[in-house]
């Protein structure tokens, strides 16, 4: 009884601390501020306190739900029909991205304490909060994945404005990136269609990260269906599935790893910014090969921070639904290939 009451004041202690600190990264405009401050709150805890948490497995797999339904609902009809009539140059972003992502993961596997898998999985460049959910499941350290993941989102943000200013010169104010309010009962019935559906796949397919994959395949056919009109995640359910995921992985955190992932920082960071110069040379070649508007090729190839691209190309007046569809679509196609490559790698191994 004494055990239950501390283990039950311990998850009040990181709750708390999960919401204080997901408010301030919020603030400070952080990138998925929830999964940030969950993974503080689990790693606090796993650091400081003597008594081991867990989350419980159900409760995981409905967290890498909600996140599988975040990201398929980004799929539109209109999104695909747009790549109806671009899909070589689309093609062409994905795999090239996946190739510059896989050569600077065997990089970042060099040193000794990251196996090829991790390092893959650290370095694939888009749906960093969809690969840090499955990371553990496909045979990665979900530590190691989840700090370089999120350090290539903030180099990224951190990049996009400055190349954007000094080398585009685009003018500010051009156009618009239209929001919707919440409508709470289609999207309500579209999170749960999405997360029961998909999670009752996972128990007739017998295959890795199908808790996020099932979820995120019936989102897909929901939102570009249109029966349910135009749907999103509510932003609670949103953020409760990032703090599911973070709160997991911080409590899987010590000392001694810490120390291990604090070491490969310098040769993780050189990486991102090498990879993050790759994929802009993969943008200028896409503005050569389809003669699309070289600012609208770069953030149509940028490695990360799809909605702060989404903001930047609206008030540039770039072409919004080409770089919404290359974007999307790389994220869609890099976590439906994860698990192949989580194999393959295996098998290498």
């Amino acid at each position: 009884m004494r055990a239950t009451s501390r283990t039950f004041r311990s998850w009040v202690v990181v709750v708390v601390l999960t919401v204080v600190v997901s408010i301030g990264f919020s603030l400070l405009r952080l990138p998925s501020p929830w999964l940030f401050g969950s993974l503080v709150a689990g790693m606090a805890h796993a650091l400081l306190a003597s008594e081991e948490l867990d989350v419980p497995p159900l409760a995981f797999r409905v967290g890498q739900a909600l996140v599988g339904a975040v990201i398929g609902a980004l799929v539109q009809l209109a999104t695909l029909l747009r790549i109806a009539s671009d899909w070589p140059s689309v093609v062409l972003v994905t795999f090239g991205t996946l190739a510059i992502s896989v050569a600077a993961g065997r990089l970042l596997a060099l040193d000794r304490d990251v196996s090829p898998v991790t390092g893959a999985f650290a370095m694939v460049a888009g749906g960093a909060s969809g690969i840090v959910a499955l990371a553990r499941e496909l045979g990665a350290d979900d530590r190691v994945v989840t700090i370089v993941q999120y350090l290539r989102v903030l180099l990224v943000l951190l990049a996009m404005p400055l190349v954007t200013g000094f080398v585009f010169h685009p003018p500010t104010g051009a156009g618009s990136l239209a929001g919707s309010h919440t409508r709470w009962l289609p999207d309500l019935t579209f999170v749960v269609l999405a997360v029961v559906i998909g999670l009752l796949l996972q128990r007739v397919v017998t295959a890795p990260a199908t808790a996020l994959l099932g979820p995120m395949l019936v989102a897909v056919a929901l939102s570009a269906s249109g029966v349910l009109g135009h749907v999103s995640v509510p932003t609670a359910l949103e953020n409760l599935g990032y703090a599911l995921i973070g709160v997991r992985v911080g409590l899987r955190f010590t000392r001694a790893s810490l120390r291990s992932i604090a070491r490969l920082l310098p040769l993780a960071t050189a990486l991102i910014v090498a990879v993050i110069v790759a994929c802009g040379l993969l943008g200028l070649l896409l503005a050569e090969v389809t003669g699309t508007d070289r600012l609208t090729a770069y953030l149509a190839t940028t490695p990360g921070g799809l909605f702060a691209v989404l903001a930047t190309a609206a008030d540039s007046g770039s072409d919004v639904t080409y770089v919404l569809a290359a974007q999307v679509i790389r994220v869609f196609a890099m976590l439906l290939l994860a698990p192949l490559l989580g194999r393959w790698f295996r098998r290498l191994r």
